[in-house]
């Protein structure tokens, strides 16, 4: 580093091998030293003269490139790299297919030592994985300073776990035929530094660190005691449940039920008052295990909700297996009712509940003509901004001693009905008794086979 400091620009190479230990864990360790090998061959053949190849360890391999005149030299050697490595490798009496991930950081005289530039390098090398492997990223400013975030939220998000700082914040579920509110769905939110951190932001990470268990189990036993405490002091205000999201990684855990039994006695609240609310995804990566796992919550009294039903791939074969009571149409479904052209997704979701006898529950709803609409095609329930935002404690506290329908008051029609339709209106649909159902898949549900004919498109 000190040799170049005054010289010509040079680079170094960061590279990670993607799915390495998927070799190591189904062939072996031996052939994922032949590997190994195979790969540091091919590697050298794609140095210049005056460049070096190190293995790092592992997997990891570093490259000095000497000498580079630009960023677009660096990158035509990457592009070596990747080429080199794409052709299959003969060992273990098999082929293997290999890439890597690539980072690459250019000597600058900002740094001080090698551990510096190295540790630029290992930061693109990652930006590189997170992005689909298999690619090479160059790194900038940007990098370390949203790695350095990344620490940053990492630790707090640890801190905050431990300590318990979070709210349980609470969003009306309404009748749609009385606007009475019926429950509640539970929602976690996190302040950090005086700033709120959107949940979609830090539940990953929490996953991803292995937090996600404890973080769950605290929502569990904060919402069961709260709603426990509303049913007791508010006997007639017609409260019927409290949800609950579980993970996939929850929901799988050992002695997941005991949490849950544990959450509900110790709140006093009765089982059936519960809702456990998992998404369509988590339930389809181990279809039977879950099955297992939320039959014997429904047998010790919890109701099953299915979240964010029809955006995720899933087999109606397992879905009508599964011991579902409900189904939450999803957002992105609700918000297309507004259009002309739209498909009949809303309709077909609840004419499956129909078949399914599961219940349905609406989200995201935002104006009136939804909600008119929904209750329209038969929808029973539903929540969004419409009614009411996610509430702190005290505020749905608040809203519950009130005791009043909530979202727009009810619009009775025309007698003579000339009125212009104040939204794009369609038929009730029926599920036909006499077609079996067979598979849905679809990214978000547009398409539902059924018995060899397309019924909706």
């Amino acid at each position: 580093l000190k040799q170049q400091r005054g010289g010509s620009r040079f680079a170094v190479l960061y590279l990670d091998l993607d799915r390495f230990k998927i070799v190591n864990d189904s062939l072996g360790h031996l052939v994922g030293d032949e590997l190994l090998i195979a790969v540091s061959r091919r590697l050298e053949s794609c140095l210049r003269k005056g460049d070096s190849l190190a293995r790092l360890g592992g997997d990891e391999f570093a490259i000095l490139l000497n000498t580079v005149d630009d960023e677009q030299q660096a990158n035509a050697i990457a592009f070596r790299v990747q080429e080199a490595l794409s052709a299959p490798v003969a060992v273990g009496g098999r082929e293997v297919f290999s890439s890597a991930s690539i980072g690459i950081a250019f000597g600058q005289t900002q740094y001080t030592s090698p551990d510096e530039l190295m540790r630029d390098a290992d930061t693109a090398m990652y930006h590189a994985k997170s992005r689909g492997k298999a690619r090479h990223e160059l790194f900038d400013a940007d990098m370390h300073a949203r790695a350095r975030d990344r620490l940053g939220l990492e630790n707090d998000l640890r801190h905050a776990v431990n300590n318990n700082d979070f709210e349980v914040h609470y969003q009306p579920i309404v009748s749609l035929a009385s606007g009475m509110c019926v429950g509640f769905e539970s929602l976690i939110r996190w302040t950090r530094h005086g700033e709120a951190v959107s949940p979609a932001k830090f539940i990953p990470i929490a996953e991803e660190l292995g937090l996600i268990e404890p973080l769950g189990t605290w929502v569990l036993q904060q919402a069961c005691r709260t709603f426990a405490d509303w049913k007791r002091r508010f006997p007639a205000s017609g409260l019927d449940c409290i949800t609950v999201n579980v993970s996939s990684r929850q929901l799988m855990q050992q002695h997941f039920l005991l949490t849950v039994e544990q959450a509900v006695h110790e709140a006093r609240l009765k089982p059936c008052d519960l809702r456990i609310e998992i998404t369509e995804t988590a339930l389809m990566d181990s279809p039977t295990v879950a099955a297992g796992v939320l039959a014997e919550l429904r047998e010790f009294g919890v109701k099953i909700y299915l979240d964010d039903f029809g955006t995720g791939y899933s087999s109606l074969s397992h879905l009508h297996k599964l011991p579902v009571d409900a189904l939450k149409i999803d957002r992105s479904f609700v918000r297309s009712l507004l259009l002309s052209d739209r498909p009949a997704i809303v309709e077909s979701i609840l004419a499956l509940a129909r078949t399914l006898n599961t219940s349905v529950v609406a989200e995201g709803i935002e104006s009136d003509v939804q909600a008119l609409e929904l209750e329209r095609l038969g929808c029973t329930h539903a929540q969004g901004f419409l009614f009411s935002r996610p509430l702190s404690a005290r505020a749905a506290e608040e809203l519950i001693m009130a005791n009043q329908p909530l979202g727009p008051k009810k619009v009775q029609p025309s007698a003579a009905g000339s009125d212009v339709e104040l939204y794009h209106s369609s038929e009730r649909f029926e599920w036909p008794e006499h077609i079996a159902v067979r598979r849905v898949a679809s990214e978000h549900l547009t398409t539902l086979l059924l018995s060899d004919e397309l019924l909706v498109n």
